[in-house]
């Protein structure tokens, strides 16, 4: 018999390691309790659903829509982290998927001693009132005019039945834990900068005048899907010719022209962690004389940016180091957008204030927008900060004006 292939290693978040953040949260509420929602689905179908960040990064579950954990620090050694979980539904689950019974499978699974159904919510935190009067709001706050978020909506139901409540301000706390990522985090996000590196490469092997900005979109996310991922983390973004200076642009539905440079802004996601990378192409092969002075202009703003990056700088600074250059040469004013952001979950991670942290992950993506002469550039790249400087997640996908024409030249 032919010898068995050994199982493939693929990055993923341990069970333990859920727990451990869980136990972090719990250390910093004090005597408040905590309530995290996944959200609900989309009742129609009409798109995928994905839990709230906050319940996936303290749980790992992606496919319980209506959940809730629990947290209370007050409550016995194995009862401070309590999940609740819809009620079964036979009926509905024969359209939408088979559930687990809570049983010991389903807790060991979880990492999770405490499951109930969501019924029981209102039982178990009239026992939290009993020993606490403290609620913390753990999810990011509302803006005026918008709904309130979820956790405050209940709290401030549990100050019209349990005099005394008092409601405190905790959103920093995950803010906080989320921007800085665990070695199996950044294992997940180079594992997901990785897939993109392949999808590029197989891209830029197939562009060219007269295809249309969904082609590329397409190509480029089929190599997500072809190399474990489940597509892209974020809308693609396929901008040619004047449609490259449009920041959000995602119709790409033009056709592309001989002389057009083509803004792709596109990132694959692995197990809820996505890249984010922009690359800027000539469709032809080859840059023009004019491209090529403004691409490189960005190029070296992207460089200085990433050499500025290092524990303890901030976002400004780095903004600073390539705006500088961009603003020397004339161009400060095309220039119209921010350098980056957290990257993780989300692909605009949540982000707290303060300096950058051994363990951050971030993008940096400096531009140029010339719709006058009908074309942008972007560069972006995923940077880990590291006590040791930065790391580029994303260098080994071409960016230099050689490194893309050479791989362009091998088009089929």
């Amino acid at each position: 018999m032919p010898a068995k292939p050994p199982a493939l290693k693929t990055p993923a978040i341990p069970v333990a390691e859920h727990e451990k953040r869980r136990k972090k949260v719990l250390a910093s509420l004090g005597k408040s309790i905590g309530l995290v929602h996944a959200g609900a689905a989309d009742a129609d179908l009409h798109e995928k659903y994905r839990p709230h960040p906050h319940f996936e990064y303290l749980t790992g579950i992606v496919d319980e829509p209506g959940a809730m954990l629990l947290l209370d620090p007050t409550a016995p050694e194995g009862r401070q982290s309590t999940l609740f979980l819809r009620p079964l539904d036979p009926e509905v689950e024969k359209w939408d998927g088979l559930r687990d019974e809570i049983a010991s499978p389903l807790r060991r699974k979880y990492g999770i001693a405490q499951i109930f159904r969501v019924p029981r919510l209102a039982r178990v935190i009239d026992g939290c009132m009993n020993r606490t009067r403290s609620c913390a709001c753990l999810h990011p706050l509302a803006w005026l005019g918008q709904p309130v978020s979820p956790d405050l909506a209940v709290f401030r139901q549990l100050q019209e039945r349990y005099p005394g409540v008092e409601i405190v301000d905790r959103a920093d706390v995950l803010a906080k834990m989320r921007s800085v990522k665990s070695k199996a985090e950044q294992r997940m996000l180079a594992e997901a900068a990785e897939i993109s590196r392949v999808a590029y490469d197989s891209m830029l092997r197939t562009v060219r005048p007269g295809m249309s900005e969904w082609d590329v979109m397409e190509e480029l996310e089929h190599g997500y899907r072809s190399h474990g991922s489940r597509g892209p983390g974020y809308n693609t973004i396929v901008g040619a010719g004047l449609n490259g200076t449009v920041l959000h642009y995602v119709a790409n539905n033009a056709p592309i022209g001989e002389n057009d440079l083509i803004v792709i802004d596109s990132g694959a996601d692995y197990g809820g962690y996505t890249a984010d990378v922009t690359r800027t192409i000539p469709a032809s092969g080859r840059f023009s004389p004019r491209q090529k002075e403004i691409y490189n202009l960005v190029l070296k703003a992207l460089e200085a940016s990433i050499k500025a990056t290092r524990v303890g700088t901030t976002f400004a600074k780095i903004d600073k180091a390539a705006r500088d250059i961009i603003v020397k040469a004339g161009y400060g004013d095309t220039f119209i957008h921010g350098i980056g952001h957290h990257l993780g979950l989300e692909v605009h991670d949540i982000t707290p204030e303060g300096p950058l942290k051994d363990g951050a992950v971030i993008t940096i993506e400096p531009g140029i927008y010339l719709p006058d002469e009908k074309f942008g550039v972007r560069i972006e790249d995923d940077i880990l900060v590291t006590k040791n400087g930065p790391v580029n997640l994303t260098r080994g996908i071409p960016r230099t004006v050689a490194a893309i024409q050479k791989a362009m030249a091998d088009r089929s």
